[in-house]
């Protein structure tokens, strides 16, 4: 797995020479970031194990060096649940914030556990969601050096394969009034497609979403769908961790990948994602939230889903 880290800025820098260097480390530290999440030595990141902590520790330590501030002292917020054998599980999620310049909050997330070890098999999750957790660390790093219009909240979600548990937990007991969150913009599977392809989520219900939507680079199209309650198991609104947000009719944007043929398998490893793909999707990602802050600070008002329930 490592052997790739030391060559990732000859590989990343020989491609792309005329982009800033500043972009270009951006890039490495990115890819970094996914290799050392999703590498053995996590196990796969189940929640409850100690694969699952050093994730956790590792998102944390990130959060400290970046400064980013925390609700009541801790970036670490306890939450239990019970699963289908009736068994009491803990979970963790990781949650920091950069304050803004005004009122209101936009939420930023990813879930980093992932399945862990199955008959003697380590599960990595590169792409299910070692890659929008490696995300999550870029976006944090750069708001917290250009301070956004609202604040941003950056929160990494556990047990997300085990029901959405750690965002349900967030929206049932969170750090700031529900109706103070204009948005919340999820990240889960963005790192593996073979054509270049990035769907965003959610612009069915809030359609005036749609024009902060655009990818000025090649690597990456950028499409709408996947979330019309008519298209059945193709319908994504609720299969992650927006899901817990659309219930308490928070608008969401989810950025996702269509499932692959490496989907939760031993094969979703750093070695098989699309590395350029992937820096580039991330790349987007960013300035759309940057866009989505400017302008919904400017709107003032976002309205609710224009789709009755």
């Amino acid at each position: 797995m490592f052997k790739f880290i030391g060559v990732l800025l000859v590989v990343f820098c020989s491609c792309h020479t005329t982009k800033p260097v500043a972009q270009e480390q951006t890039g490495v530290k990115l890819l970094h970031d996914l290799a050392v999440l999703s590498s053995d030595r996590f196990e796969g990141r189940r929640t409850g194990t100690p694969g699952n902590a050093l994730a956790r520790d590792y998102i944390v330590h990130r959060f400290d060096s970046l400064g980013l501030q925390t609700f009541g002292g801790n970036y670490v917020s306890d939450f239990s649940f019970k699963n289908r054998q009736d068994s009491v599980i803990q979970g963790k999620n990781v949650v920091g914030f950069v304050q803004g310049k005004g009122k209101g909050y936009i939420v930023v997330s990813a879930h980093y556990d992932h399945l862990g070890i199955r008959n003697g098999e380590i599960f990595n999750g590169a792409d299910d969601n070692a890659s929008g957790s490696a995300a999550l660390l870029q976006f944090a790093e750069y708001f917290s050096k250009h301070q956004p219009e609202h604040s941003i909240i950056f929160a990494a979600f556990d047990a997300e394969e085990m029901g959405l548990q750690g965002a349900k937990a967030f929206v049932a007991s969170p750090p700031v009034a529900l109706g103070d969150i204009k948005l919340n913009i999820n990240m889960d599977m963005i790192a593996h497609n073979d054509k270049g392809e990035l769907y965003a989520a959610g612009t069915f219900y809030y359609p005036e979403l749609k024009p902060y939507l655009k990818s000025d680079d090649e690597r990456v199209n950028i499409l709408l769908g996947h979330d019309d309650p008519k298209l059945g198991h193709d319908d994504w609104t609720n299969q992650s961790d927006q899901g817990a947000f659309h219930a308490k009719e928070i608008p969401f944007l989810y950025f996702g990948v269509e499932d692959h043929k490496d989907y939760h398998k031993v094969t979703d490893t750093f070695e098989n994602i699309n590395r350029a793909f992937y820096v580039a999707a991330v790349g987007q990602i960013q300035k759309t939230i940057a866009r989505l802050d400017v302008g919904l600070y400017k709107q003032q008002v976002f309205r609710k889903s224009v789709i009755s329930k």
